[in-house]
């Protein structure tokens, strides 16, 4: 019995005997799939179907693989492109990919990878630390989450319900790089309005706020995850 029986796997792959190929090997492991044929479609579809994890080409119409790759953050993504060059490889998994591997594949090795990408995800998962209370410090900085206010550098500061929620996530988890997909889905409840798109204006805001009343810049932006909380 697969240990990941149930996960959904999006399958983004223009080729379709290979995506054919792939869904056939996948829901013979009891993962449940989903398709895109382009970029575009693909961003689609993972709106739309929260994904555990994305096989994704290269080499598609639209929005190109490279193009939807930064995109994807917070969804474990293994790469599965014909493209072979050493240095676009490397790229791309400085960019957020989890794993490369090429076409033509053994899907036997592919289905290893997809487990081993999958507990990796889940152990991220029970790592997190629990970010419900309403009071934390860390870093020099004290969060009341309930007042929506912080004391930093001997100054109180005024912040948004929104601009607390990321805060509380953020100082919860210290040192640790936080994706911006796993940022959104903590703070979805407290904060329903907050997107990807106005997700860095928001941490840009509280950074200012922050490094006004100290001088010091708490918060890092982690290239290719999402932010970390020094």
């Amino acid at each position: 019995m697969n240990e990941f029986a149930g996960k959904k796997i999006l399958v983004t792959d223009d080729d379709v005997s290979i995506g054919d190929m792939l869904e056939e090997a996948l829901k013979a492991e009891a993962y449940k799939v989903c398709r895109a044929y382009s970029g575009t479609e693909a961003l689609m579809v993972i709106e739309k179907e929260k994904p555990d994890l994305v096989l994704l080409d290269l080499m598609l119409p639209g929005l190109s693989g490279e193009e939807v790759l930064p995109k994807l953050s917070g969804i474990p993504v293994i790469v599965v492109s014909a493209k072979t060059d050493i240095d676009n490889r490397i790229k791309l998994l400085y960019e957020g990919a989890c794993d490369y591997i090429s076409k033509p594949f053994v899907i036997a090795e592919l289905l290893a990878r997809i487990a081993v990408q999958l507990r990796l995800a889940g152990t991220k998962e029970k790592n997190f630390a629990d970010d419900s209370g309403d009071t934390l410090a860390a870093g020099g900085v004290e969060l009341d989450f309930e007042l929506l206010r912080a004391v930093c550098g001997g100054s109180e500061i005024s912040l948004t319900r929104t601009e607390a929620a990321i805060l509380r996530i953020l100082m919860s988890n210290p040192d640790r790089p936080i994706s911006r997909g796993t940022i959104l889905d903590r703070i979805s409840e407290d904060t329903p309005d907050c997107t990807e798109r106005s997700l860095k204006q928001h941490i840009s805001n509280i950074r200012k706020k922050l490094q006004a009343a100290d001088g010091i810049d708490h918060i890092e932006a982690v290239y290719g995850i999402g932010f970390k909380f020094n």
